[in-house]
């Protein structure tokens, strides 16, 4: 067994590569000996939000407070609440962040593939994350 204590890792800025907006990334677990999930706690401040991406293995977010958007490649944008569980299938081109006017967080869950968890993609424009 292993405990990890809350806030026993840094906080991070997230990289202006990888997102649009102010957000802070709090890791919650790394992949243990076998185990291959991968976990983190992130906020997303008023009109932040990933850049569009794809996990190998997929994701799941668990949305925890706030307010925020979530859409796949070709689909509607979504409002997602608190207590929402939102699947991405593997391969499945995505992006999700805060609503315009609220901060948003979630805990998101990945498991790698031959080492890598996402695949980082182009920026969410103006124009898509305001349809």
């Amino acid at each position: 067994m292993e405990i990890i204590r809350a806030g026993a890792r840094p906080s991070a800025k997230g990289p202006a590569d990888w997102f649009t907006g102010t957000v802070r990334i709090d890791p919650l677990m790394n992949a243990f000996d076998a185990a291959r999930v991968q976990g983190a706690h992130v906020t997303f401040e008023p009109g932040a939000r990933t850049a569009w991406h794809t996990h190998p293995l997929g994701q799941t977010l668990i949305v925890t407070s706030g307010r925020g958007r979530a859409q796949r490649e070709g689909g509607p944008i979504e409002e997602i609440r608190p207590g929402d569980v939102v699947w991405f299938a593997p391969g499945e081109k995505h992006w999700h962040g805060a609503a315009p006017a609220t901060a948003m967080t979630h805990i998101a869950i990945q498991e790698p593939k031959d080492g890598k968890a996402v695949e980082w993609l182009e920026p969410v424009t103006e124009a898509q994350y305001g349809a």
